[in-house]
């Protein structure tokens, strides 16, 4: 006889099923374990009471769902403890949560949850721990709240939280742990927290606080952390502040306080590790009796007004970590004692940074440096005073990464032991007083990539070793007295270089042509010096090329047409040189350029008038005596008529040519009429829309306004034609004009589907149709193209991969760019799926068909294969509405996997090809790369670095920091990796392989709002 199952236990099996449902997206291969031949108290993350067999814990944390709650929920009514941290779940809380009345603990952290915090929670009343940490909920913190009265954990960190810190906080007796960071908070700090007797953690960190730290903080004698950073607080430290004898982090620094500190630091805060004070307006005496604390692990007072001397007792700190005092100018008196306190520090074995900058410190470095810890990672003892030798001893600091000493007086030679720093990435000598030669054991530093040494006194010759050091990245040796020849086979090693800068120095002989190799190089100093010879035709193979700066040298020939290639160029400065002919016309071509110099050469005739020779304030022409024509504002002489004898003979010559012209037009008016009334006219299937609302142009015009299609206006070209840029009449910006190979398979039908598609549909982000032509060429074929908005920027393609014939205007793209991006294309997606008459499901979303205007807005172009769907786009998959997509193309990589099994198109498909294109923008990595194959993907690649390996994965340049960044903004890093994070689940949740498991495109607009709004408020 069966066992009957009683009704209660139904109900909880029947909630857990629904909530499956919604938290794997469906998935039916999510918790395997979830099925009927086990009881449900035995499945994965499933806990139950023992007396009543109903589930009390559901611990489903650190998965990949990417799901939503149900309402299903509210039916587990003996929940006690509910973890679902870092499940990639998006969507609301929902309502019911208010049903679990025996609830103690709820923890929803690292999702995508949005929406408020429901009022619901303040129902229940047994509830200990409330976590919701890094989601995306926003609205105030609800009041309701305060009738959970046994709350001891309250983490609401990492979200879009605004309206002030409630006061109703101070009514919860048992609350130990506050954390509201990283929010939007406002207002003043409320003195009823000073009532938390229990409070051990308090945490208000990265919001708008503002007005004094108030005195009541005085009152909660066992808290242990403290964190006000980054916020608008002003006045003085209160005097109760120092009652925290138990505190071990204190962390108030990015705020506007002043006044003096207690000179018993230690005595107030015996068990501190961390004393973090810096960017306010403290001032006084240096606080010295920090150094007495046995624990300290981290020591900040940088961007203060604190005065010296620095105490010579850091012994006794054996695991201070970070010392940080860069940017108090008071602290040094520029004597010889101001780095005697360097001997206690060597004591302490786990220091990892000395920041020394800016502190008006003098003395000589003296040889112990070399005894410092393996650990040391970084030194920056930068704009002080120091003077003498760079000591032997620093080839001992292996473990160092970042080497910072510019503008001291440093002197004498680098030593050779500086190729024992194996680890070394950044090093910077500049505005010293070096001499000598670079030494040549800067070839060991593999890892070196960033290197500045200008404002010296280095001779010789570069080290030809420098071609070891393939992961340079910016390399300056500006205003030495470097000599020789640029050697060759060198700086053609550093594919990554993106910054070089070797003026003022007297190298001589010419640019290398293994210049050529250096897709990502932007911007060349090479200025004064002694360089001659031609420009060879290598360098314009560097298309990211920004700034070139080539004045006061002897270069000669004719300035090379080729520079009308380099598409990103905004300034060129050639001045100074012996170039001689005429101006290329190529120039005005350079939508960017904005700086150009030509003056002081040998240059002849004619000067263009469009592009940057338009604007006088823009282009410096002087000392070129045979220059005629341009600009009004250049006052240069009209260009001299041709003598009257060649005039004649030139009106002969144009006659003649019209009159062949002429016969040549007429021929083919007669040639086409026969044409047109013998064969069977084509009507052109748009709609009447298209008829109407567009001016119609003639194959004339087009050739006309494209220079007869000629190669030198050519944009592009792919299987279904050609793009070319080109000027017509009615239009008063460049046009880009598709024409459409007729020769290739499918190409009327793509040219009908265009049209029809773009007639129909209007949209920001959308490529902008402006007219069609339908007609025959001057051979009489059937001649059809497409006018479109000219996209200076080109693609997405270009700027993403920066190594296609056709460049970009910039090298790359930041975060926030590539996130308006995302967003630019999901609108437009969200548009063609959802608030057309007809949904259009575009087929071939990915990065080339996505083009950026002067503004980098990107607009989703080339509808050749899209589907209109009869009625609106519907949400579910396999519906009557979705078109066939049996004779279906798209691209490989991007294209959804169930088109390729003979699915039908829909706009999850669009969804798919999306996801692909955002982790293509996170990673700068087709998906289509040789790295992917034997079972791994772009999407599978992505999920698994999700979230702890992001920074492995993304695009490097997304994670560069720039050279004078403060250590203190190691948060923002931290914002930019959540940001990463979120990006990517995006990307995987979008790219899904079962359609109904793919992310709604409402959904990635919230998301990429949420984006947003944290990098512009990090």
């Amino acid at each position: 006889m069966a066992v009957q199952v009683p009704l209660s236990s139904e109900i909880d099996k029947l909630a857990l099923l629904a909530l499956k449902g919604k938290l794997t997206n469906g998935d039916p291969d999510a918790l395997p374990s979830w099925n009927e031949s086990l009881h449900f108290c035995e499945w994965e993350g499933v806990t139950c009471s023992r007396r009543h067999m109903r589930v009390s814990a559901l611990q489903l944390q650190n998965q990949d769902f990417g799901g939503t709650l149900g309402p299903s929920l509210g039916n587990l009514t003996f929940l006690v403890e509910l973890n679902l941290t870092d499940l990639n779940l998006y969507g609301d809380i929902p309502r019911e949560v208010g049903h679990l009345k025996r609830l103690q603990i709820l923890s929803l952290m690292q999702n995508n949850i949005f929406g408020e915090i429901p009022r619901e929670l303040g129902r229940l009343k047994r509830l200990q721990f409330l976590e919701l940490k890094k989601n995306n909920f926003h609205g105030e913190i609800p009041m309701e709240l305060a009738n959970c009265s046994s709350l001891n954990k309250i983490d609401l960190s990492s979200n879009n939280l605004t309206g002030e810190v409630p006061s109703w906080f101070g009514s919860m007796m048992q609350l130990s742990f506050l954390e509201l960071a990283f929010n939007n908070l406002v207002g003043n700090i409320p003195p009823t927290l000073g009532n938390l007797s229990s409070l051990n953690t308090l945490s208000l960190a990265n919001n708008f606080l503002e007005g004094p730290i108030i005195q009541a903080l005085g009152r909660l004698t066992n808290l242990v952390f403290i964190s006000l950073t980054y916020n608008n607080l002003s006045g003085q430290v209160p005097s109760s502040f120092y009652n925290l004898s138990n505190l071990q982090v204190l962390d108030i620094s990015d705020n506007q306080l002043e006044g003096t500190l207690s000179p018993n630091l230690h005595l107030s805060f015996p068990n501190l590790n961390s004393f973090i004070v810096g960017w306010n307006q403290f001032t006084g005496n240096f606080p010295s009796s920090i150094s007495n604390l046995t624990e300290l692990i981290q020591f900040d007072i940088s961007f203060n007004n604190f005065r010296g001397p620095i105490p010579p007792t850091w012994g006794h700190s054996k695991n201070l970590r970070y010392f940080g005092i860069n940017n108090n100018t008071l602290i040094g008196t520029g004597g010889a004692q101001d780095l005697d306190f360097l001997s206690s520090l060597t004591n302490c074995t786990q220091l990892s940074y000395l920041i020394l900058r800016g502190n008006n410190l003098g003395g000589v470095l003296p040889d112990l440096i070399g005894n410092f810890s393996g650990s040391l990672s970084v030194i920056e003892i930068s704009n002080n005073q120091i003077s003498g030798r760079l000591p032997e001893a620093i080839g001992n600091l292996f473990g160092l990464r970042d080497l910072l000493m510019h503008e001291n007086s440093l002197e004498r030679t680098i030593p050779d032991s500086i190729g024992k720093l194996k680890n070394l990435g950044r090093v910077s000598f500049a505005k010293n007083n070096f001499s000598g030669n670079i030494p040549i054991a800067v070839g060991n530093l593999s890892k070196l990539s960033e290197v500045y040494m200008g404002f010296n006194r280095f001779s010789g010759r570069l080290p030809f070793t420098l071609r070891y050091c393939t992961s340079m990245q910016l390399f300056n040796v500006r205003e030495n007295n470097l000599s020789g020849n640029i050697p060759t086979q060198t700086f053609g090693y550093q594919e990554g270089l993106v910054y070089l800068d070797l003026s003022t120095n007297s190298f001589t002989g010419p640019i290398p042509s293994d210049f050529g190799s250096l897709k990502h190089l932007s911007l060349v100093f090479l200025y004064e010096n002694k360089l001659s010879g031609v420009i060879p035709m290598e360098l314009f193979s560097c298309s990211a090329l920004t700034e070139l700066y080539l004045y006061t040298n002897s270069f000669h020939g004719s300035i090379p047409s080729l520079f009308g290639s380099l598409k990103s160029l905004e300034i060129l400065d050639l001045s100074s040189n012996f170039f001689s002919g005429t101006i290329p016309r190529e120039l005005e071509n350079l939508t960017l350029l904005n700086g150009l110099n030509l003056s002081d050469n040998q240059l002849y005739g004619q000067v263009p008038l469009g592009g940057v020779f338009s604007n006088i304030s823009e282009i410096s022409l002087f000392k070129n005596k045979d220059l005629c024509g341009g600009i009004p504002q250049l006052n240069l002489p009209p260009c001299p008529k041709l003598p009257s004898n060649k005039h004649k003979r030139s009106l002969k010559k144009k006659i003649v040519l019209i009159t062949i012209i002429s016969g040549l037009l007429i021929s083919s008016i007669i040639c086409f009429g026969i044409y047109y009334f013998t064969k069977k006219p084509k009507k052109l299937s748009s709609s009447p829309s298209l008829e109407h609302r567009y001016l119609r142009v003639s194959y004339g015009e087009l050739h006309q306004a494209t220079d007869g299609f000629s190669s030198s206006n050519l944009v592009g070209t792919g299987s279904s034609g050609s793009v070319y840029r080109g000027t017509l009449v009615h239009f008063e910006r460049p046009v880009a004009v598709k024409v459409l190979n007729l020769q290739t398979r499918g190409a009327l039908k793509s040219f009908m589907s265009e049209c029809k598609a773009l007639g129909k549909i209007k949209h920001r982000n959308l490529l902008n149709i402006l007219t069609c032509c339908s007609s025959v060429d001057y051979k009489g074929d059937d001649f059809k193209a497409i006018v479109f908005e000219f996209m200076p920027n080109g693609s997405l393609e270009t700027l993403l991969h920066n190594n296609e014939e056709i460049e970009s205007g910039n090298l790359s793209l930041d975060l926030m760019q590539r996130t308006n991006v995302a967003l630019d294309v999901a609108f437009a997606l969200d548009y063609l799926h959802n608030e057309t008459e007809e949904a259009v499901v575009h087929c071939d979303v990915k990065p080339s068909n996505v083009l950026l205007d002067d503004d980098i807005v990107a607009h989703l172009g080339d509808f050749g294969i899209a589907r209109l769907l009869h009625g609106p786009a519907t949400t579910s998959y396999n519906s009557g509405n979705q078109a066939s997509s049996s004779v279906i193309k798209g691209t490989i990589g991007y294209l959804p996997p169930e088109y390729g099994e003979g699915g039908s198109v829909s706009p999850q498909g669009d969804i798919y090809s999306y996801g692909i294109l955002l982790l293509e923008i996170l990673t700068g990595k087709r998906p289509t790369d040789a790295m992917f194959g034997e079972g791994l993907s772009l999407h599978k690649f992505c999920k698994m670095a999700i979230p702890e390996g992001i920074t492995e994965i993304v695009d490097s340049r997304l994670l560069l920091t720039p050279f004078d960044e403060g250590e203190r903004r190691i948060t923002q890093q931290q914002t930019i990796e959540e940001c990463l994070v979120s990006f990517a689940r995006i990307g995987v949740a979008c790219s899904q392989e079962s359609p109904t498991q793919r992310m709604s495109i409402k959904d990635v607009i919230m998301e990429l709002h949420a984006i947003k709004h944290k990098l512009l408020n990090r």
